[in-house]
């Protein structure tokens, strides 16, 4: 059996992180002064909090594509979460502190006692993108949307992004073509499932809100993040989780290794079945499977035990699940959730993410 740094460099070699392109422009927010507007995806994302900003949207010189609003940290003369789309600045819990800018879109009329949902993108990292996918279900339903940009430039790879950061220390070998050898980051507090609840405080202090808890809904890559969230989190005002299209999980396995199961020292049983307690609902599209082209799926020997496809994958995760809590005679509160008619599309899923969520059919 391969070791665990080798099965990690096949999997290196076969995770593709390339940034989307940009979809949307932010909305001006009236009546207030510009802004700025930048261009997250031309060089300006190495600074991005720094780079010089336009007074109106519209293109970028360089690239041609579509302006987004440049973040303001909260306390700032510009921050303000004003009526409609926008973004705004916060410092990460990382070890660097590292920026995180927030895309957002504020319905008309928000409630006081508005829903929150925190969006986790896919590997493209595009929030932007995400943020505008999600704009007619905020206004339908009246929900605050907010999306944190984990910039390739602060959060390299797939280890910082879909694995949240709990490894460290990967060394790659001088050819780049795989991993050497890599550790697992045992301060938690410093995994990126820290930042969820303290950009849900800085949103609902700054409204106003009385909203207590907040929903998190990530696609492919962003899917990762939470079901691994789902097992590994501490404390959080996290209540709802839907986990969509990841393409290999971390498998509720005592004899895998991590990130492929919890392994034998990253949890027990105990941890395991507080973990089943949380509101996760795997959420697959049924045409995410072998007939599906878009993303980019890992096959390795490491996870195609898990499935051939995301749908086979995510459905082998919730029965291993399934298989644990029987075992550990415990209750899970678990979902699972398929989409008709939707493959990997993350428009289309975060449409049946809202409607799960705040139009009805998810309601227990």
């Amino acid at each position: 059996m391969a070791s665990l740094p080798q099965q990690l460099s096949r999997l290196f070699l076969l995770v593709s992180v390339s940034l989307a392109p940009l979809v949307g422009a932010a909305t001006l927010p009236g009546d207030e002064k510009s802004p700025g507007y930048i261009c997250p995806p031309c060089d300006h994302e190495k600074n991005l909090f720094q780079a010089s900003a336009v007074n109106a949207p519209g293109a970028c010189k360089v690239c041609g594509m579509e302006l987004v609003e440049k973040p303001h940290a909260p306390g700032s003369e510009d921050f303000a979460l004003h009526e409609g789309s926008g973004s705004f600045m916060l410092s990460s819990n990382t070890p660097d502190s590292n920026p995180l800018a927030v895309f957002y879109h504020h319905p008309q009329n928000l409630r006081e006692d508005a829903p929150v949902l925190i969006v986790l993108p896919g590997a493209g990292r595009n929030a932007w993108s995400y943020r505008d996918t999600w704009v007619e279900s905020s206004e339908m339903y009246g929900v605050l949307v907010l999306v944190p940009h984990y910039a390739e430039t602060h959060y390299p790879e797939f280890w910082s992004y879909n694995i949240a950061g709990m490894i460290e220390n990967v060394r790659i070998n001088e050819e780049r073509t795989g991993v050497v050898g890599y550790d697992i980051n045992r301060a938690p507090q410093t995994w990126l499932f820290n930042d969820f609840d303290k950009i849900f405080n800085v949103a609902v202090q700054e409204l106003g809100l009385g909203t207590e808890t907040y929903d998190l809904f990530g696609h492919s890559a962003g899917g990762q993040i939470l079901h691994r969230f789902t097992l590994f989190a501490g404390e959080s005002k996290a209540r709802r989780i839907l986990a969509g299209n990841s393409g290999w999980y971390t498998a509720p396995r005592f004899d895998k290794p991590f990130p492929f199961g919890v392994g034998s020292d990253m949890l027990d049983g105990a941890g395991l079945a507080r973990a089943f307690q949380r509101e996760l609902v795997v959420f697959l599209g049924e045409l995410d499977n072998a007939n599906e082209t878009r993303g980019h799926l890992v096959r390795t020997p490491e996870v195609n035990w898990q499935g051939d496809h995301r749908l086979s994958r995510g459905r082998y995760f919730f029965a291993q699940a399934q298989e644990r809590a029987r075992e550990l005679e415990t209750d899970l509160n678990w979902q699972l959730e398929v989409v008709p008619g939707v493959g990997h599309d993350y428009a289309a899923m975060g449409r049946a993410a809202a409607d799960y969520l705040y139009g009805g059919s998810g309601e227990q």
